[in-house]
């Protein structure tokens, strides 16, 4: 019995995870399939602040005996540029806004969601079930009682938030630069630009659109659910684990639906976009854009018989004497595009 080989396992393990742990932890994360380790143990603790948790990379590895992980495939992706667009250091500087792409419900209707977000706290503001993305303003509107009035709204080059008009501006835009809000578009098929808001697309995907509901109020319903669990529950590495809901704060920028008018300063000159998308300009027609139409534009002379055309503070293009159309506009060196 002498040579008979013994058990290596050790007489006392003072790390061994309790089985009370592993059921909390288990159970934590099939109510939550698609957070990690960090965020499990984060509002775990917090729960049972009583109980000696593992480290993350423990829980990880029971995660995965239990069958609970699903390998992520990792891409090599090249360095993101530096871009031209706006710094934000407090909420409401920036908003992201995009459609997640459409889908089908179980009643076969398409589904097309809206989603809004504040671009420093990563709160959800909207996340709306649409049956078109015709109905943009809407979510909008209530986004901007609830909320009040960002600085600026980052979207891509897509419609409702973009048009084939002068500056690509939109009837939507045309509205944002009305009250006071810069429209600003990420660079054609440069996702990563608006990263932020595509990374809670990708979780919004993992929780609810592999299993869509039977028809839009019921989708938004599950909508509304998962806005509360994103914006109060689920711990953000990137706010030092707090929730998007300890971060922001809605907007000092009221609104009331007003749309304020527009005045330009003398000696700009004003003039009205027709319904057929042109203004009247020296005893001729000017197309500038369907999407203008009702909207009253500012002309001020830059040089001789050269004049830049603006929206309030948004510079849409330059007009020359002669020419039937706006030129895109050039942006000169002490004449911001948009004064915020």
């Amino acid at each position: 019995d002498g040579l008979k080989e013994l058990s290596r396992r050790p007489h006392h393990s003072p790390y061994q995870v309790s089985d009370q742990i592993l059921e909390l932890l288990i159970a934590y994360k099939r109510e939550h399939a698609s957070w990690g380790p960090e965020k499990l143990v984060h509002n775990l603790k917090k729960a049972h602040p009583d109980l000696s948790w593992p480290a993350l990379s423990t829980a990880g590895e029971w995660l995965k005996r239990a069958g609970l992980v699903q390998k992520r495939r990792f891409l090599n992706r090249p360095p993101t540029a530096k871009t031209p667009l706006r710094e934000a250091t407090e909420p409401n500087q920036t908003w992201a806004a995009d459609f997640k792409g459409d889908f089908a419900l179980q009643s076969g209707q398409r589904c097309f969601p809206l989603t809004i977000s504040d671009h420093v706290s990563r709160f959800l503001l909207v996340c709306r079930a649409q049956s078109s993305v015709a109905g943009a303003r809407e979510g909008f509107d209530w986004a901007f009682r609830e909320y009040g009035l960002p600085n600026v709204i980052r979207t891509d080059n897509g419609s409702p938030f973009a048009s084939t008009g002068v500056s690509r501006i939109s009837s939507l835009a045309a509205w944002w630069i009305r009250l006071g809000i810069y429209p600003e578009r990420i660079q054609p098929g440069r996702p990563d630009q608006n990263g932020r808001h595509e990374r809670m697309h990708r979780t919004l995907k993992a929780a609810l659109l592999q299993a869509p509901e039977h028809n839009l109020v019921q989708q938004q319903l599950a909508f509304e659910r998962f806005r509360q669990e994103y914006n109060y529950e689920r711990p953000h590495k990137a706010l030092e684990m707090k929730v998007p809901a300890d971060v922001y704060v809605p907007s000092s920028r009221h609104y009331d639906g007003h749309v304020p008018e527009v005045n330009y300063p003398s000696p700009m000159l004003v003039r009205k976009v027709r319904q057929n998308g042109s203004m009247k300009w020296k005893g001729g027609m000017v197309f500038v854009s369907e999407s203008l139409v009702g909207e009253a534009l500012g002309l001020q002379e830059v040089e001789d018989d050269v004049w830049e055309v603006y929206l309030c503070d948004y510079l849409l293009g330059r007009l020359k004497n002669g020419e039937n159309r706006l030129s895109n506009p050039q942006k000169r060196k002490g004449c911001p595009r948009f004064r915020l």
